[in-house]
């Protein structure tokens, strides 16, 4: 089997060509490192059946030979990411998905969509199942991904049913671990960097506002079980188990051995309340649910960060 991954240097795509290079894939890696990391790509290169090529999916991709599958995973994912690069996100979900949904055509592969739980917006649902269509401000700051996520589900659903396109649709809750950008603003990412430097914790709001957090293993996982079926709609992967940002900080607290003061900024405009998959869809179909505890995958996220600064330093 031979698979073309987007967004190969990223966190979550890095992790995913891994574990196809495992499982006897041959995989070729494309990024353009917008955010993604050149480290990231050290572990797959020691694998004689990786490729990578440095292009932008925005633009059509020409790749000789056979091709079974096509999963895309490029696009920034965090808000002061996208926030950054607006139109980059918008067209790497709009024109990027187009253009590979294109090479799937003409190579006979299979497509996975990497979404995303953020296009339930500020949910009115919780949890969240998949039939839940959304509570999104169109012309809000975060519709820049919410709305391109979106748009890329729809696009994936019409080449499925009008050219009969081998599809899945990922929705990706919060997902955290090693090869996670040390900058890229996520609550997870902030709390353990803040944490290791002695700074403050920043809780935005009164801390209240709640999210769910998988291991990125587990996420991996979720993805190899589906592309073993032809369900064509979105499956939720994330974890149920609910913490508020409160929780949270005191908990990255107790794994690093920190207890730093708390300070408390504005909620940013459109932050989702409250954020929890409902599973029930990947239990039945996948028979696949989180394995790894968040006390536990903290804890190997906040270790790896920790070896980031000794060798950085």
């Amino acid at each position: 089997m031979r698979a073309l991954v987007t967004g190969a240097a990223g966190f979550v795509g890095s992790h995913l060509s891994e574990r196809l290079l495992k499982d006897g894939f041959e995989v070729v890696g494309i990024d353009n490192f917008i955010t993604g990391q050149h480290r990231n790509l050290e572990p797959l290169r020691a694998y004689p059946g990786f490729a990578f090529l440095e292009a932008d999916v925005i633009e059509p991709i020409q790749l000789e030979g056979d091709l079974d599958w096509i999963l895309h995973f490029a696009s920034p994912a965090s808000p002061p990411k996208y926030l950054k690069k607006p139109f980059e996100t918008m067209l790497v979900n709009s024109e990027g998905s187009r253009h590979l949904l294109e090479l799937c055509r003409v190579k006979n592969a299979a497509f996975l969509l990497a979404s995303t739980s953020e296009i339930y917006g500020d949910p009115l649902v919780h949890p969240q199942p998949e039939t839940y269509w959304g509570h999104v401000n169109t012309i809000g700051p975060r519709s820049i991904y919410d709305e391109a996520k979106r748009y890329a589900e729809t696009l994936t659903m019409a080449y499925h049913q009008t050219f009969g396109v081998s599809t899945r649709i990922i929705r990706i809750f919060n997902t955290y671990g090693p090869r996670m950008d040390a900058l890229d603003g996520r609550v997870v990412t902030n709390f353990i960097n803040q944490a290791l430097s002695g700074k403050p914790l920043t809780i935005y709001g009164e801390g209240q506002q709640t999210r769910s957090f998988q291991y990125v293993d587990d996420l991996i996982e979720g993805i190899r079980r589906l592309m073993g079926t032809e369900y064509h709609l979105p499956v939720n992967l994330g974890n149920p188990e609910e913490y508020t940002m409160l929780e949270l900080a005191t908990l990255i607290q107790e794994l690093s051995g920190t207890n730093l003061k708390l300070v408390f900024g504005d909620l940013p405009t459109d932050d989702p309340k409250q954020r929890k998959p409902d599973i029930t869809r990947a239990r039945e179909l996948l028979n696949w649910e989180p394995r790894v505890s968040v006390r536990d995958g903290l804890s190997r996220t906040i270790e790896y960060f920790q070896q980031l600064d000794m060798v950085n330093s």
